[in-house]
């Protein structure tokens, strides 16, 4: 699938890793939906900055996380909004997730709803919702961003980490389901950008030696990673791709 005059949807697209994507994307031709919750002055700058290299974006906002169960009627909703905006959706790019520790024996309920609302929840019905959509025009694609200890589950973290594994399931799912017109694919990104929060050198610096690479990577390799899947292959779907350092093979 070529980018240029494409339609493209990334969740959380306002800032950091997501941002990257959306302006890696915005380069090659695409149009962007910018879905974002919080970061306002973000998504504005983005959107201007995408419509100065030549292309359409739109600004959508929707805060999946204070739904409180009501996930899937807040999706038809932003869903529904979309497809009022523009006429199709080509790519949909499931990138916006919470993290926060939680270390066992602490873990609350409360903690649980959230991670798995925002991280697996959201992802799956959004994909639902747009993936019958693409799969009745023919042509689509889908990219989650899972995470490299949704494999290699860490105990400070494990709701996340659970909420990453049921991501990377959903993504083999999802490609069955939605074949042959839709390709989906997942990414596992290791350390790429520090954590919010992680502010000691020593803690980056153990992060990095986690890695076989010695190493923090950069938001370009994933949103090149994003590109490969879209723009470079059409006969790749139920796939997972660890773009993580080596950090899976120590």
């Amino acid at each position: 699938m070529k980018l240029t005059g494409k339609i493209v949807l990334i969740t959380g697209a306002a800032r950091r890793i997501g941002r990257e994507i959306a302006l890696t994307l915005a380069r090659r031709g695409a149009q962007i939906i910018i879905h974002y919750n919080r970061s306002y002055k973000e998504a504005a700058s983005l959107e201007r900055e995408i419509r100065q290299l030549g292309t359409n974006a739109w600004m959508m906002a929707e805060d999946f996380s204070a739904q409180k169960g009501r996930i899937v009627p807040a999706i038809e909703r932003f869903v529904k909004r979309i497809y009022q905006r523009v006429p199709r959706i080509d790519v949909l790019v499931n990138n916006a997730a919470i993290y926060y520790p939680t270390p066992f024996g602490k873990i609350r309920e409360k903690d649980w709803d959230e991670l798995m609302d925002v991280n697996l929840k959201t992802p799956f019905f959004l994909a639902q919702a747009i993936g019958s959509k693409m799969f009745k025009q023919k042509s689509g694609k889908i990219v989650n961003l899972a995470d490299w200890t949704g494999l290699r589950p860490s105990p400070d973290y494990l709701p996340y980490c659970i909420s990453k594994a049921g991501l990377i399931a959903a993504t083999y799912g999802l490609a069955k389901s939605l074949a042959p017109y839709v390709q989906v694919a997942g990414i596992a990104p290791g350390p790429i950008l520090p954590a919010q929060g992680m502010g000691k050198r020593q803690t980056k610096q153990a992060a990095a030696r986690r890695t076989l690479l010695q190493r923090f990577g950069s938001s370009s390799d994933i949103a090149q990673t994003v590109r490969y899947f879209i723009e470079d292959t059409d006969f790749v779907t139920g796939a997972l791709l660890p773009v993580e350092g080596g950090a899976l093979w120590i």
